[in-house]
Order: C-alpha cells, then sequence, then structure tokens
C-alpha cells in the first residue's frame, strides 16, 4: 500500500519582533501556569486557593489556563478524551500543538481511573473525568485513535453525548486514526441526514467508512469536522485544528516553534563513522525524563521504539514518578531513575528539557544535569561502548559532560551554536554510536532513524507504515 507524504504549505518564520500579541500573551500564561506548577511539585507546596464548595467536581491538577487579560482572543476550550489504548502519539501531539496555541486543553478519562494506560504501554494522566465535562461547552471535540482507546471511546456515553451535541450545534469535531470509522460512525455522525462528510481514517480501517464518502488523503475538513489518518499525520491535522480555532497567523507562528517549516526544507538523516548496532537480542533503552521534558519528543520516540519490540523503560529522575512535560501533559515513568541504575541498556536517550524556557530557571535540563546517577550512567554508557542519544537541546548535555568529543551532531537551533562540531541541514546526525536530533516535529525520523540501526530498514519502514508516515527510500 502507499503511503502518503506529510506535507504541509510553505511557511515562512513570524519574526520575532512581530510575534502576534495573541499568540504571545497566550503561551506566555501557558508558560508561566505550568513553570508555577512544577516549583508546586518540586517543593511540595501547596497553591493558596479559595475553596467554594466541599464537593468533589471530578477534576484534579487543572491543565495551565491559557487566558490572558492582555489577549484580544477570546478563550477557546477544547476537550481531547483518552481511554485504555488510546493512540499516545496522536493525543500528546493534539494536547501540546492546541495549548501551544492559546487553546485551554481538558483531557479527560473514559475510564474509571485518572491514569489511562495508552495502545503503547505510555501511562497518561487525565486532568478529568468525562462526567464532569457532561455540562461544559466546548469549541473543538478532539478524539485520538488506536486501538482498543477507539473502542473504548465509542462505547462511552456520557462522550457520545458530547460529540453529537457538539455537531448538532455546529461547533467543531474531529477524529483521527480508527477514531471516524470505530466511533464517530456507529454514532450516526458520519451518515447525518442534513449533509454526509467526506472522510478519511488510518488505512486499517477505510473499508468501514461509507465508500462513496471517504477518501484516501491525510487531512480532510467537511464542515465541522476535521478527520486524518494516523499518527505520521497528526501534526498536520493539529495544525489545521489550530488554524480553525486562531487563524493562520497563529497557525504559521506554532509551525515554526516546532520545526515544522524546517522539517520541510531539511534532509532526514547523515550519518558518519558508520558500525553497526544490532545486539542480537532484544535491545534495552532507557529514556529519562523530568518536569519540563518535551512530551512529543518523549512519547513519540517510546511508541516508536515499542512498536519495533525495543524493550523500553521510561525512568524519572524526580521524587515521584508521575512528570510534568513542559505543555503540562502527565506522564507516569515506569521507574525511579534509581530502579534503573543497575541495569545494563544498549541505548540511553535523553529527551529535550530545554524547547521551552521558564520563568526563573530551565528547571528539568537542570536536574538531569546535576543528577549523578543519570551523569555516573552516561559515562559508563560512553566507556562501555554502547549507544548514546540526544534529541532538541538535550545534546548540550553530551557535550558538557565530554561524551561528543569528536563527534559530529546535531540539535536544536537554538543551541546549535554550542556544540562543536554541528551539523546543520539535517534533523537527525548518526556519528558511531551517537546519534542527535533536531527535536520536536522531528521526532519521528529520529525514533526511525534508531529503528533502522537498530533491526535495520525493512523494521523501520514497517513502523512507518502503522504511523501513515513517508519513509525514505
Amino acid at each position: 500500500m502507499a503511503l502518503r507524504s506529510l506535507t504541509l504549505p510553505p511557511l515562512s518564520p513570524v519574526a520575532a519582533t512581530k510575534k502576534p500579541a495573541a499568540v504571545y500573551a497566550a503561551v506566555q500564561s501557558s508558560t508561566l501556569s505550568v513553570y508555577g506548577s512544577i516549583r508546586n511539585c518540586q517543593t511540595q507546596e501547596k497553591p493558596v486557593v479559595k475553596r467554594r464548595s466541599k464537593k468533589p467536581t471530578g477534576i484534579i491538577s487543572p491543565t495551565p489556563d491559557t487566558s490572558s487579560p492582555l489577549s484580544p482572543v477570546p478563550l477557546k476550550k477544547v476537550l481531547v478524551p483518552i481511554g485504555f489504548g488510546t493512540e499516545e502519539m496522536e493525543a500528546v501531539i493534539m494536547i501540546d500543538v492546541l495549548r501551544r496555541s492559546g487553546a485551554h486543553v481538558t483531557v479527560a478519562s473514559v475510564e474509571e481511573q485518572l491514569e489511562v494506560e495508552a495502545a503503547g504501554g505510555t501511562r497518561l494522566v487525565a486532568d478529568a473525568f468525562i462526567s464532569a465535562c457532561s455540562d461544559q461547552t466546548f469549541d473543538l471535540v478532539a478524539l485520538p485513535g488506536g486501538m482498543p482507546g477507539s473502542a473504548r471511546l465509542r462505547d462511552c456515553q456520557v462522550l457520545r453525548d458530547i460529540t453529537i451535541k457538539q455537531a448538532e450545534a455546529k461547533r467543531l469535531y474531529a477524529a483521527i486514526c480508527a477514531a471516524p470509522a470505530v466511533a464517530l460512525l456507529p454514532w450516526g455522525l458520519l451518515k447525518r441526514k442534513q449533509v454526509i462528510p467526506i472522510t478519511t481514517c488510518h488505512p486499517a480501517f477505510m473499508d468501514k467508512l461509507p465508500t462513496f464518502w471517504s477518501v484516501k488523503s491525510n487531512l480532510q475538513i467537511s464542515g465541522e469536522l476535521t478527520t486524518s489518518r494516523g499518527p505520521g499525520t497528526c501534526f498536520e491535522f493539529s495544525l489545521s485544528l489550530v488554524e480553525q480555532l486562531f487563524g493562520d497567523l497563529v497557525t504559521e507562528e506554532i509551525a515554526a516553534t516546532l520545526l515544522l517549516n524546517a522539517a520541510d526544507g531539511n534532509s532526514r538523516k547523515e550519518e558518519f563513522n558508520e558500525v553497526s548496532w544490532s545486539s542480537g537480542h532484544p535491545p534495552q533503552v532507557l529514556i529519562p525524563i523530568a518536569n519540563g521534558c518535551e512530551e512529543i519528543e518523549v512519547v513519540t520516540i517510546v511508541d516508536i521504539l515499542r512498536r519495533a519490540k525495543a524493550n523500553v523503560v521510561v525512568a524519572s529522575v524526580e521524587k515521584s514518578l508521575k512528570v510534568l512535560a513542559s505543555s503540562g501533559t502527565k506522564i507516569m515513568a515506569d521507574k525511579a531513575i534509581g530502579a534503573a541504575a543497575d541495569s545494563v541498556h544498549d541505548l540511553i536517550i535523553l529527551p529535550s528539557l530545554l524547547a521551552r524556557q521558564f520563568q526563573g530557571g530551565t528547571l528539568g535540563v537542570e536536574r538531569l544535569q546535576r543528577s549523578r546517577i543519570v551523569k555516573k550512567m552516561l559515562k559508563e554508557q560512553q566507556l562501555s561502548g554502547r549507544i548514546l542519544g540526544a534529541i532538541c537541546s538535550s545534546p548540550t548535555i553530551l557535550h558538557k559532560q565530554g561524551l561528543l568529543k569528536g563527534k559530529k551532531a546535531t540539535a536544536h537551533p537554538s543551541v546549535m551554536s554550542m556544540l562543536d562540531d554541528a551539523v546543520s541541514g539535517v534533523r537527525v546526525v548518526i556519528d558511531g554510536k551517537v546519534i542527535t536530533g533536531r527535536g520536536l516535529a522531528t521526532a519521528t525520523d529520529f525514533g526511525l532513524a534508531i529503528v533502522g540501526k537498530l533491526f535495520g530498514s525493512a523494521r523501520a519502514r514497517s513502523v512507518a507504515e502503522g504511523l501513515v508516515f513517508e519513509y525514505p527510500r
């Protein structure tokens, strides 16, 4: 089956001096709100709140409030439901991109608990139970896909009622991957009397859609409904939702921060001093995370490597296993970093913790740099001839520890000047047993490059096909 490329219209970065006021106010408010949440998490200080009622609302740890008295744009409310088996890449990319745009996103669990295990094993913590959202009005309801996640969403009566009401009120609603066929179709939203929307979905579910009204495109907008194909098309899908909520200018700004415009113009991968990475056993991979990590990178890399059948452990360097990522996504690590220290890992990957600057410090990156356990593990990894990886801002951590000496590398454009032998104009650089990447929207290329080195190009191409992502031939 031929795969379609994830493509976007050419985008020109918006000059810093011309940043839209609405975007600046929204992103600033969101960033400071997340920073405050992280500081409270680190110091275990309870924020002062006025108690209006002892009756529980069903919502805990509210998402960053992106409203701002300086912003002329009304607050946009978005609902992203999740359930057991939800596709984590789709959920997290939507959440991150929409929050960057200034939307107030509520992640709602359709399960009996807030902690939800996604399709690839990543554990996410929702902001609310879906029952707490039934009386609210949303500007957008966006369903991630995945299996059995899409079926769990379909079987939730509260979510069904919310989504049908959304469609009847002619407000925006969206679904990706399996969700259009598995959830929207049984709910009657693809065979409405007033209008039959043209839709798309993951290739594996296309035969479930009404034949005459389905198309094999990465993105399809039909009235208030937007549909898309899978994790590999989710950036395009999410930016389309941003455009419908906020307009072209905000969309271009967000695309630039995600390095989507850069991704279009850069070659995917360059390799120097080629050596074999195959180990003869299922690769053991460690990904340390801390408060402020980039959730898109963490979840994308973990999901792709697990799809390829690598054994991936996500380890928290915080006191708690629950980590608050840079856009407010709450991720549960598999274990504490101390518990992972005695194991041998074929590959250690550092995700970014500096893609967004928080007021008063850089938080997670400082936590990683100061962690004696992480420092020791990275040094031992190099001395034993095993593989090291870093993406976005984290190559600077390897650089500061002398682990990039004599190595070519790449990183986020904002920190490229800190590297001694940086390679520009490429998304992923491999030099011997060190791999580095630009980050954010290029995390898929980074993950697939690792799969190609560990398992071969056939496995990488197979994973890319499942993602609906074009793999270079």
